[in-house]
């Protein structure tokens, strides 16, 4: 009987880790201090790849890419130096079987890569190549932090989580498949748990990653980590999801940009999605969602401080706003287009300049519209804008300015948008009731109070 109650009433928390808190052996050792303090309970983790793995990683596919051996090389045995150097300073056994785990992965990639420069005429798309390479960053962190959880005594369960987390083919930025993702989650991990005879093992798995109905591997978008654990959260029916970062919480500003920003103690769901919306680098914008569905508890936490409270993320419907909250997008792009008759801008029009953006794949961070004009301010990415460009110079006079900065304030005053201005040319301006959006030249000075 008091089986079946516990069963019933588990209680599972999400953690998810990302690649600061794994950058080093401190940092992994500091992650398994914190998994000892919540020892009693029932924790899902997900981890992401180590430090600025994930960037190095693109750096050996634009090498893998361009079919540049040297470079290959180069890069390769740096991130393997890299993460090998971790496991030295971890595990005083060099015969530990993490070693070869570690190897293991690392051959795979090797062999992924030889093979393509072997049979160059087999490389598939760049986005479809991206989600094979860059996947490996999670695949040998949460390798290496599961063993070392195990080393530490705290017992725990390395799932592949493309075995849970199943989408479409859209590499990348792959949609997922809720239904069959939600089976698997729950017949995998939540059977892991039941299976269990008191609270302790942790089911670690990775973040960012998933597989297609074809067993490719799929990336969920760029710093996809959170929005892992969220939709595992929503999996599970979970009571809480924390997000452990290197700041104390949910900031109303950068701290490196601004240097008087505090810590927001709660945030409704809403604002929380119009912040992850408008680029607040603190959460992923897809992750809110599911948990505001299933009405879990998004915690943003220091793993750094554990005294810290962090920032509660919930359901509030009277919510006060304590201060403007200031989000910055550097290396931005202008565009601004015209019918080249002079003609006005119409529903056609921007429903055809709609339509070829999705084709592009390019997301509007702001627009704006006059009679004979349409301005969109967007993520400078060259191996998306540079073709955008191209294709729409065919039909429309086409202007565009690049090095720019893209600054939104929520819950703005005059003092809010004169700070963050301070004599920068302004080239767009939009405001509506809680939000002012403006784009400027750029500019590296950080703001202080």
């Amino acid at each position: 009987m008091f089986l079946f109650l516990y069963f019933c009433d588990m209680y599972i928390n999400v953690f998810k880790f990302g690649g600061a808190a794994v950058n080093s052996a401190a940092g992994l050792k500091n992650v398994a201090c914190i998994l000892k303090k919540f020892r009693a309970e029932s924790l899902v983790v997900i981890v992401s790849a180590m430090g600025k793995t994930t960037n190095a990683l693109e750096d050996l596919l634009k090498n893998y890419i361009n079919h540049d051996p040297l470079a290959v090389v180069e890069s390769y045995q740096k991130l393997r130096d890299f993460h090998f150097s971790i496991l030295e300073d971890l595990f005083e056994d060099k015969n530990h079987i993490v070693f070869g785990e570690v190897d293991s992965l690392f051959n795979q990639l090797r062999g992924y890569i030889r093979k393509g420069h072997l049979f160059s005429n087999s490389l598939q798309s760049y986005d479809f190549e991206y989600d094979q390479v860059v996947s490996y960053g999670e695949l040998i962190s949460s390798a290496i932090l599961q063993n070392y959880l195990v080393e530490e005594g705290c017992p725990s369960t390395l799932f592949d989580v493309r075995e849970l987390i199943i989408t479409d083919s859209t590499f990348r930025d792959a949609r997922v498949d809720w239904k069959t993702t939600e089976s698997l989650v729950q017949k995998k991990i939540r059977g892991y748990f039941q299976a269990a005879e008191e609270p302790g093992p942790i089911a670690l798995t990775q973040g960012f990653i998933g597989s297609d109905h074809q067993g490719n591997t799929t990336t969920l978008g760029r710093e996809g980590s959170d929005f892992s654990a969220a939709v595992i959260a929503w999996c599970l029916h979970a009571k809480e999801m924390t997000i452990w970062k290197d700041v104390p919480g949910v900031m109303n500003a950068d701290p490196k940009w601004m240097t008087d920003s505090v810590c927001l103690e709660t945030l409704s769901y809403r604002e929380a999605i119009e912040l992850a919306y408008y680029g607040a680098s603190v959460i992923h914008p897809k992750t809110i969602k599911p948990l505001e569905n299933a009405n879990i508890v998004l915690r943003v936490r220091s793993f750094a401080d554990l005294d810290l409270r962090g920032t509660s993320v919930k359901n509030i419907h009277n919510w006060k706003i304590p201060t403007p909250i200031y989000i910055r997008k550097q290396n931005q792009m202008l565009i601004s287009v015209s019918p080249r008759d002079f003609s006005f801008i119409l529903e056609e029009n921007l429903s055809e300049i709609f339509r070829i953006l999705a084709d592009f794949r390019v997301k509007v961070n702001v627009m704006q519209n006059s009679a004979i004009s349409f301005s969109i301010c967007v993520d400078a990415d060259p191996r998306k804008v540079a073709p955008l460009i191209a294709y729409l110079q065919k039909d429309y006079e086409t202007r565009f300015n690049e090095g720019l900065e893209l600054f939104t304030i929520r819950h703005y005053n005059a003092d809010a948008i004169q700070r963050v201005v301070n004599g920068r040319k302004i080239l767009m301006e939009l405001r509506s009731r809680s939000t002012v959006q403006v784009v400027t030249e750029e500019r590296s000075n950080r703001v202080t109070e």
